[in-house]
């Protein structure tokens, strides 16, 4: 299964630049393995040292979490956009 990918700012050194690449995958899982051979080290900023998701970093499959659907597991058909957001931190400093 193709997708298309969003890339945040934030990695896109690992891209080359692009804001959205093609990756290969049924799963999420398969999708972010595709992209680390593509684009290698990005998957490290993406899974946590045991394999699963950073805790700031939201993944959306055709605007659905995946942390309320499969998690990494979570189907990505044929065509579908991939979307990686880095959560933002901060505070109003009051």
């Amino acid at each position: 299964m193709s997708v298309k990918v969003r890339i945040p700012t934030i990695l896109r050194t690992y891209t080359g630049g692009e804001a959205e690449v093609t990756a290969e995958g049924a799963t999420l899982s398969e999708v972010i393995a595709d992209l680390d051979k593509n684009h290698q080290g990005i998957a490290a900023r993406v899974l946590d040292d045991a394999g699963k998701l950073r805790r700031f970093v939201n993944v959306y499959v055709n605007d659905d979490d995946v942390r309320f659907e499969q998690g990494l597991q979570t189907p990505t058909p044929d065509g579908a956009g991939i979307s990686i957001i880095p959560a933002v931190a901060g505070g109003s400093g009051a």
